[in-house]
């Protein structure tokens, strides 16, 4: 454990915490204890020594409380967002639990081994050539996952198919069973019967899939609609014969048999928040706070002259871009901010008319308050415990073991008695399953260190990346997921320019920064340097 020398003084943000030793506003605790402390000796000849190390990451964040080997066995008709479930399930494993998982989809096997092109009568099941085409290139995806699944440290795969008839999933788990795999296999099948939510996937995902590069969207649409009625000719849908399962009814009605086990839990758990449905996510900083100004980290001031400015401007935006659909028509949307005073400060000028509006039921119309402001523990900022109310300087020349551990290891650096990223990543896995169910547009003010990692999971970066997202100042990042990844748009509502007046000295800061690269550093449309420290005002 790091420890502060004796000689190194409390900041005073820290001797009034709670952990310090005294609560806000004077009560005392039970116990006085200071951080300058040195360590006692004690007679400990066989210590319990944690393997990852003295600055040990939870136990949940890397892997270390699921043991179960599973196999998800996706199954469904055409555009029924398989493999947008798939894609998620992956994406969440592996982001917030450091859960190995891949996905073997059949649709890339059969491009590779027959072409890109096959007209909707090689889907015919009376096609008995094509028929035996497409179980090479099921097999060929089944061998590759049956050779993952045995590789060490390996936990979930995944088999992206329409896997349609009871005979085709039978052939997938005896070749599971024979390979002494030792999987628990369960099967996902996702049913549409929405036409409006149909015609909706068939338009933004499958006309954009090699099947269809290049082709008349007309004869396109047509000529998958055909595909489509080719596959019901032999579908058969899951029933208690398949084990354990999950049946997702339009994202809306779950039916879940014999589900067990931690991970298959966790699994069905975070697929019952998802949906296909198009939505948009909407990123920004607070405005910038009075502790920007002068390099300070944490703390819980107010916005200054320049961010009460850009929070006018961002209730101009709200108001006419996030609740606005495209036809300028008013839309439901929500505004998250965290508890702290400058995300709240923020959304201080967002209007809150209550408008009418209609949800599964389209007949039926409800108040919705429009952008009402909800304040959330999750999306508080990373606490830098001890050096909360610091600038990266005070803390360099107070603490210079602690910079320097910082700047070697920014995922896993836990501040003392503070927290890491990897703790911010436990305490946001519940606001991404919200954010994954949510349907409304949403505008979420807070914090860099929290954006960065909800920008990574939803953008497909690692999490060693995360704590070198740049998410400037005055800035609003537009997310729109879909079934492959995540599109991004920035928008800058307030320059560098405007924020500087006569008399103003920018704050200076020592940030670190990626070292190998800058790769998702930036963002689509970002011009902002990394070191900027105006723009890139420091954070945790």
């Amino acid at each position: 454990m790091r420890v502060a020398s004796a000689s190194s003084p409390v900041p005073n943000s820290a001797q009034n915490s709670p952990i310090g030793g005294t609560y806000p506003g004077g009560s005392p605790t039970t116990t006085t204890r200071s951080y300058d402390v040195k360590p006692h000796n004690v007679d400990n000849p066989m210590p319990h020594v944690l393997s990852e190390g003295d600055n040990a990451q939870p136990l949940d964040i890397i892997g270390a409380t699921a043991t179960d080997k599973v196999v998800i066995v996706m199954v469904g008709l055409p555009a029924t967002g398989k493999t947008h479930i798939a894609n998620r399930i992956r994406r969440f494993l592996d982001f917030f639990h450091d859960i190995p998982c891949s996905i073997f989809n059949v649709g890339e096997y059969r491009r590779k081994l027959c072409g890109s092109q096959m007209p909707a009568s090689f889907y015919d099941p009376a096609n008995d050539e094509a028929q035996k085409q497409r179980q090479v290139a099921c097999d060929a995806a089944l061998n590759d996952l049956v050779e993952y699944m045995n590789l060490p440290g390996v936990r979930v795969g995944i088999l992206d198919a329409t896997n349609s008839t009871k005979l085709r999933r039978l052939r997938v788990a005896n070749t599971l069973k024979l390979a002494n795999t030792g999987v628990k296999v369960m099967s996902i099948e996702s049913v549409c019967d929405d036409a409006e939510l149909l015609a909706e996937n068939i338009r933004t995902v499958k006309l954009n899939t090699p099947d269809y590069k290049g082709t008349d969207p007309v004869e396109a649409v047509k000529d998958f609609n055909q595909r489509r009625e080719n596959y019901k000719k032999s579908y058969e849908g899951l029933d208690d014969t398949d084990g354990a399962y999950v049946i997702i009814h339009d994202c809306k009605k779950f039916v879940i048999n014999r589900i067990r086990g931690y991970l298959p839990l966790k699994i069905v758990h975070f697929v019952m928040n998802l949906h296909t449905l198009p939505r948009y996510f909407y990123f920004t900083r607070h405005g910038q706070s009075e502790y920007n100004l002068l390099g300070k980290i944490g703390g819980d001031s107010g916005l200054s002259q320049n961010g009460k400015e850009y929070a006018k401007r961002l209730a101009t935006y709200a108001k006419e871009e996030i609740c606005k659909d495209d036809e300028g028509g008013e839309i439901p949307a929500r505004l998250w901010t965290s508890t702290m005073n400058r995300t709240k400060d923020t959304a201080q000028y967002i209007d809150h008319p209550t408008i009418q509006a209609t949800f599964d039921d389209p007949s039926s119309k409800h108040d919705w308050i429009q952008m009402r402001p909800m304040a959330r523990r999750n999306l508080d900022e990373l606490y830098a415990g001890l050096c909360d109310g610091m600038t990266y300087k005070e803390i360099e020349e107070v603490y210079p073991d602690e910079f320097k551990a910082r700047q070697e290891d920014k995922l896993a650096y836990r501040y003392p008695r503070g927290e890491s990223y990897m703790d911010v990543i436990l305490r946001l896995e519940p606001l991404a399953h919200e954010m994954e169910r949510t349907r409304e547009p949403i505008l979420i003010i807070g914090h860099q260190g929290i954006l960065r990692i909800l920008y990574a999971y939803f953008m497909g970066m690692k999490r060693s990346e995360a704590p070198y997202v740049s998410i400037p100042l005055n800035h609003v990042l537009k997310l729109t997921p879909h079934a492959y990844g995540c599109h991004e748009t920035r928008v800058c509502l307030m320059t560098k320019k405007e924020m500087i007046w006569d008399g103003q000295d920018e704050p200076v800061t020592s940030m670190p920064v990626l070292k190998d690269n800058n790769k998702g550093t930036g963002g689509e449309g970002s011009d902002i340097a990394h070191n900027d420290p105006v723009m890139n005002a420091p954070s945790c």
